[in-house]
């Protein structure tokens, strides 16, 4: 990626994974970070790593399923670091995803918590990012979605319909603010593995994983951090209202 992002501002809501690797992606490439996520301390702690290895970025403590809270990290952007140009929302509650089994057996409290977080928390980053985008002349936002959304799983009804909801939500911002230079897009990970948990994963479960792709390898987090970063650069300016699947080839569409 090139430097076109210097001087910029960027939230990175959720800061696990994925959310760390585009953060530190991004301040590479001169653009000061917040970081927001359920859990302060993690944020802290990706921030640290980017302000010692010369970067600006600050973690800040973020529920995306309280509208103060997503407000706050928003405020936080713009009173450290003077406004807001990009947005990665890559939050999202799995807590209960392993509950969500099926349309007619599911505890509504599953689908509730589901689409308070992985949708309505969505809208919540969108509504208090677009004013601030605005105020700069435009800007882009990237949310991360799933495959979920399209491939018709017989189970995760709750988390496919939150997907598919934000796939919609990224059209209409795309649609409604284009003409004003803001571009939404998604991007829709395949399997994505850390270090530490390619240790607890079950054995041989890996190998399965990888024959289901068309790829010699699992995904990594700089490989979604990769997509995030150009859609959110100069580079990525002509590119508005898609949903981008990086998967080593799982879903073809």
């Amino acid at each position: 990626m090139n430097h076109s992002s210097n001087g910029k501002v960027a939230i990175v809501a959720g800061g696990g994974g994925i959310g760390g690797a585009t953060a530190r992606r991004l301040a590479q490439a001169g653009t000061a970070v917040v970081i927001g996520d359920l859990n302060p301390d993690d944020a802290e702690g990706i921030a640290r790593g980017i302000v010692a290895a010369g970067g600006r970025a600050v973690g800040v403590g973020c529920d995306i399923g309280s509208e103060a809270s997503v407000q706050a990290m928003v405020a936080q952007a713009v009173n450290t670091f003077g406004g807001l140009d990009l947005i990665h929302v890559n939050a999202a509650d799995l807590s209960v995803i392993f509950r969500d089994s099926n349309a007619v057996d599911v505890d509504l409290a599953v689908f509730d918590q589901t689409i308070a977080v992985n949708l309505r928390g969505h809208l919540l980053c969108t509504r208090a990012a677009i004013p601030e985008l605005l105020k700069r002349g435009g800007g882009a936002i990237v949310y991360t979605t799933s495959a979920a959304a399209f491939i018709g799983e017989e189970e995760r009804p709750c988390y496919a319909m939150a997907k598919a909801g934000l796939n919609a939500l990224m059209r209409h911002v795309a649609s409604r603010w284009g003409q004003h230079g803001i571009r939404a897009n998604c991007v829709a990970p395949g399997f994505v593995v850390t270090e530490n948990n390619l240790k607890t994963l079950p054995e041989g479960f890996a190998d399965a994983a990888v024959k289901r792709t068309r790829s010699t390898r699992l995904g990594k987090p700089e490989d979604i951090a990769a997509m995030v970063a150009l859609l959110l650069s100069a580079e990525g300016e002509w590119i508005n209202g898609q949903v981008i699947s990086v998967d080593g080839g799982s879903t073809m569409r």
